[in-house]
């Protein structure tokens, strides 16, 4: 299946997005098919989520994310009074953030550091806030602990926590709450279909169900891909959009590595996760399409993700249930939903932990909806660190890449055209420009670029 981690599954009458569920930053996704002369109207049903989710902070605590912005404005002043004015001030930092990132830096190839030797770059850096962390810079605006965890809550897309992430991704802030949350009705998978779509459209190739096994360096360029059915495909470049990590040590001869294992060894990477997903054969109450459940701090979550990597005892935890936008995925009268865990990565993945984090979550996600879940659940699947590992060699069994750190941030983090190999080109969530849908995307889009000597 094309997509790489944009799966469906399908049993049972239910249809699961296995990969990501978030549709932020339409404009990205606009960018791309109008690179064709296409939009992404041409091939999916693209709506806006209203609200664009719910976050739940304890029994009867619970606030939805407006799309309209001045009532997005009112909550924030009912929650904490004098904050509508001052989320206005935070947005309108998070605006230009977000215009001069995605303008002027996400899309840089990031090769060099004089990529960024330009006076009004460094100008516009001191307004970035890079090196601010996004913690404080909220704190600075809001004293509500539930306001601070609204705005730190994107950039754990970015494979972080509000303690390490730069002030500068206050953008992802700008992307949530005034670009929205949106939903390609059937699923994320749609996108992948409609990419494929596309490609095919264009006269493109694609082999599927065909694991590459060798990447074939010839006088130090890269000539082709040998696969594991033993088929050589000659090529004039090679785009590795797989995992850094397996492409660079698995694929590659050990002269042709740009990084060894003491590189990797040493990078900070985004969580994995623990999802469960679960067929419910009656609707829930007290469920939005995406709910963040934020009844337990987020700090030794956090910690022990990042600093001290162990199993959460009262694990933050995210609930998607797109059936109640589209009824297409699951069958008349009932629920799809997945639940989802942010881990340390490279922890041991055993069943008997599975499933007391399953038990945990879900007794809580009873609770906080009140009404019974476990004992109507008619399909159920399982998926983590062996998951990942097994279906992408995911590095240590990551969910997202790298962490989006200042020290891993541009041309700190693995090179998109590596050192020792011509015509070989990386792309994805491990590279330049990070972890998300949308920036590996970009990523593929400047990947393709440098291979075809646009600039």
């Amino acid at each position: 299946q094309t997509g790489g981690r944009a799966r469906d599954w399908h049993k049972d009458g239910f249809a699961f997005d296995l990969g990501p569920s978030w549709y932020w930053m339409p404009d990205v996704f606009e960018q791309f098919f109008a690179r064709f002369g296409k939009s992404p109207a041409d091939y999916y049903d693209l709506h806006r989520l209203d609200p664009g989710y719910r976050v739940v902070f304890g029994e009867g605590n619970a606030v939805d994310i407006p799309a309209d912005l001045g009532e997005l404005a009112d909550l924030f002043e009912s929650i904490e009074p004098g904050s509508a004015a001052k989320l206005r001030t935070f947005l309108a930092q998070a605006e230009y953030k977000y215009r001069v990132g995605m303008n002027d830096y996400v899309r840089r190839p990031s090769l060099s550091v004089t990529e960024f030797v330009d006076i009004r770059i460094v100008k516009e850096s001191v307004r970035l806030q890079m090196v601010q962390t996004m913690r404080s810079h909220v704190q600075s605006f809001f004293k509500d602990e539930r306001l601070r965890r609204i705005l730190e809550f994107p950039i754990l897309f970015l494979g972080g926590t509000g303690r390490e992430i730069p002030a500068m991704y206050s953008l992802m802030n700008y992307a949530d709450l005034v670009l929205g949350t949106w939903y390609p009705m059937g699923g994320l998978r749609k996108v992948a279909d409609a990419m494929e779509s596309l490609a095919r459209e264009l006269g493109v190739q694609i082999i599927t169900d065909c694991e590459a096994s060798k990447i074939v360096v010839e006088h130090g360029a890269a000539v082709g891909v040998e696969t594991m059915a033993g088929e050589t495909h000659r090529a004039d470049s090679v785009i590795a959009g797989a995992d850094y990590h397996h492409v660079e040590q698995n694929l590659l001869e050990p002269q042709y590595r740009t990084y060894d294992e003491a590189y990797w060894d040493s990078r900070v990477l985004s969580p994995s996760s623990l999802l469960f997903y679960l067929g419910v054969d009656k609707r829930l109450q007290n469920l939005q399409h995406h709910n963040l459940f934020f009844d337990e701090p987020l700090d030794p979550h956090a910690d022990v993700i990042f600093k001290n990597p162990a199993y959460p005892d009262k694990p933050l935890f995210y609930v998607c249930c797109p059936s109640q936008t589209d009824p297409g995925v699951a069958p008349p009268g009932c629920e799809n939903i997945f639940v989802l865990i942010p881990l340390a990565p490279g922890l041991s993945d055993t069943d008997a932990e599975r499933e007391r984090q399953y038990d945990l979550v879900m007794t809580r996600l009873e609770r906080l909806t009140g009404q019974t879940i476990r004992e109507s659940v008619i399909v159920r699947r399982d998926y983590a660190h062996r998951d990942f590992i097994a279906d992408y060699h995911s590095y240590k069994g990551n969910a997202y890449g790298l962490a989006n750190t200042l020290a891993q941030t541009a041309f700190w983090k693995p090179t998109l055209k590596p050192l020792k190999v011509r015509n070989l080109f990386y792309c994805g969530q491990l590279t330049v420009p990070g972890p998300g849908v949308p920036p590996s995307l970009i990523s593929g889009q400047i990947a393709a670029d440098l291979a075809l000597g646009v600039k």
